[in-house]
Order: structure tokens, then C-alpha cells, then sequence
């Protein structure tokens, strides 16, 4: 599946933002999707992921609460609404497709999307 990731930007602390990610290719609903972020000089890591109908999700604990991800298969697309945001949030934010459920590792994820810009000011 290819994925194309939209929906950075710039925000101030406290603000909100949603990305969205669209697939296309294979069928976009056989895939467990994920978000991840990267910020600068520091390894890629995960942030939330959802199952293929929606119905599970898991997020990492720096998102708990502030963070949700959903998803609309007829549209192709997850979405990862983002909450109260802070500094600490500035990253590029990726996400991917994985074939199996319950994974935050990199390597279980076989398809990622080009990284969106989020940049949260103090």
C-alpha cells in the first residue's frame, strides 16, 4: 500500500491539529495502521496504531489522552487528532501499515508514508 500523509503545520502550545494519511494500492483495509514522529536527533517513534476495522487502538504514553487516531476505510485514510499539543510534540509525523496487530516496532511496519511537519511553539 502507498501512503501519502497530510495535515502538519505550524501551532502554538495548547492548540490542536489532525493528519491525515490516504493509501492506495492494496486493499487499505487489511492493514493495522500507525502513526509515528521523529523529532530532530532522536530516533522514529511510534505514537498510536489502529485495527483494521477501528475498533482496537494503542497509544504510546506520551499521546495518552491528548491524542486519538481513527479511521475511515472507504476513504482509505487514518487520521491522528492531536490535542493540547506541546513543544515537545514538534516532529515529522509518518505514518505506516503493518499486517499484524498489538507492534510498535519500525520493522513490523512494511509500508510508511512520507513524514508530515508539526511544529508546536512555546
Amino acid at each position: 500500500v502507498q501512503l501519502q500523509a497530510s495535515g502538519g503545520g505550524l501551532v502554538q502550545a495548547g492548540g490542536s491539529l489532525r493528519l491525515s494519511c490516504v493509501g492506495s494500492g492494496r486493499s487499505f483495509s487489511n492493514y493495522v495502521m500507525g502513526w509515528f514522529r521523529q523529532a530532530p536527533g532522536k530516533e522514529r517513534e511510534f505514537v498510536a496504531a489502529i485495527s483494521w476495522r477501528g475498533r482496537r487502538t494503542y497509544y504510546a504514553d506520551s499521546g495518552k489522552g491528548r491524542f486519538s487516531i481513527s479511521r475511515d476505510n472507504a476513504k482509505n485514510t487514518v487520521y491522528l487528532q492531536m490535542n493540547n499539543l506541546k513543544p515537545a510534540d514538534t516532529a515529522d509525523y509518518y505514518c505506516a501499515a503493518a499486517e499484524q496487530w498489538g507492534t510498535t516496532m519500525l520493522a513490523d511496519f512494511s509500508s510508511w508514508g512520507q513524514g508530515t511537519l508539526v511544529t508546536v511553539s512555546s
